[in-house]
Order: structure tokens, then sequence, then C-alpha cells
């Protein structure tokens, strides 16, 4: 299958390659499916792109690439939602703001999506403690 995005190209993708977010994400609560692809294999970044919606992609990069320390307890309600039987099955990513100057590109780290990767289902969880901010600087300079 494919989708051809009028920012990110042509992207070819797999059935099993499709993540679904029951809630969708907020603001686009309507879309529920979504593929992540690769930049190019040097970057840390990756692309979110919705399925149902070309125009709909969002840039998107591991915590873990902003705070090596990166940290957070999930919910009960949120592992029974995405049926997590082990820490090893999820994958967090934080929401990219993109900006014209490098050192205004932030990232939500207060907001993870959650995803796990056996069930192929993803949430956006909003963390309830102040740790991490919502535009936290991806490059330090």
């Amino acid at each position: 299958m494919e989708i051809i995005s009028p920012v990110h190209g042509k992207m070819i993708y797999e059935e099993n390659e499709i993540i679904y977010f029951e809630k969708g994400i907020p603001g686009f609560d309507e879309l529920k499916k979504y593929i992540i692809k690769e930049v190019d294999e040097e970057s840390p970044f990756k692309i979110m792109q919705s399925i149902e919606n070309a125009e709909l992609g969002f840039i998107i990069i591991s915590p873990f690439e902003i705070k090596k320390d990166y940290e957070i307890k999930l919910s009960n309600e949120i592992i029974e939602a995405l049926n997590i039987q082990n820490q090893k099955d999820v994958l967090l990513y934080s929401i990219v703001k993109l900006d014209s100057k490098i050192e205004n590109i932030t990232a939500n780290l207060k907001a993870p999506l959650v995803i796990n990767i056996n069930s192929k289902k993803g949430q956006q969880y909003i963390l309830d403690k102040e740790d991490y901010n919502i535009r936290e600087k991806v490059f330090n300079n």
C-alpha cells in the first residue's frame, strides 16, 4: 500500500506497520491509523504519518535522544488499553515542533506517544508530574 504526503512524498507500507490510536491524537481525534517511517538512517527523527489523511504527519523523536534518563510510569489504564504485557514491547516517542532556527526545535516530553509494538496500539499519554516540559529543546547549544 502507499500514501503520498504533500510534505514527505510517497510512502510504501504494509498492513502490519499500521499503528492504531483508538483515541486519536489530541486535536486529531478522528484520525486513528498511522505509520512510522525513518527520515534517513543517520537521523534520530522519524515521521509518523496518518494513512487516513495524507496531509497530516508528525515529526517524532525518542525522548531518550533528548534526556538519557527519561523515565515515566504508565498508568494501569494505559497498560490495559494498549495490552502491554512486557516493558520491552513499548516504544516511546515525542512529537517535535519544528522551527526555522535549529535552536528553537522542541519536543513534547510531557505527553509521549506510547506504542505497543506487538499489539500495534498507541496512545498519547499526558504525564501528571512536572519533571518534563511540553517544549523541551532538542538541541542544547
